[in-house]
């Protein structure tokens, strides 16, 4: 069975870029413009893990992570960050929010896969 990748972005051109890596592994992908079209599709949607920016109109990363977190379909689904920040003081907020892990754009898309496979199994 496929495993279901959400990606949430407000770049049309980085949601493409992250869904052609994904897909190019098997794995299904849905996709997001921010975070609360990405919450809607988290919480109604089968995923097996999520990746979003950070830095977003309407719910940003952060946001979008505390409110999945507190919701029953949020409980062990992992979180990864895919932003252009690497503040430490970010980095550690969305660590307590639940985040699983962070990468800094730009991403190589081994490195991509590689923590995808890894928080999912796949």
């Amino acid at each position: 069975m496929s495993k279901t990748i959400l990606t949430i972005d407000d770049s049309a051109s980085i949601r493409q870029m992250v869904a052609m890596t994904l897909k190019s592994a098997g794995l299904t992908v849905l996709e997001a413009g921010n975070g609360l079209e990405g919450y809607n599709k988290a919480t109604t949607e089968t995923v097996h893990a999520v990746v979003t920016d950070l830095n977003m109109p309407v719910m940003n990363g952060l946001e979008f992570l505390k409110k999945f977190r507190q919701h029953p379909a949020g409980k062990g689904i992992p979180v990864i960050l895919l932003t252009t920040e690497s503040d430490e003081e970010l980095k550690r907020q969305a660590r307590e929010a639940g985040a699983t892990g962070w990468i800094v754009k730009p991403f190589k898309q081994d490195q991509l896969l590689a923590v995808i496979r890894k928080v999912t199994g796949a």
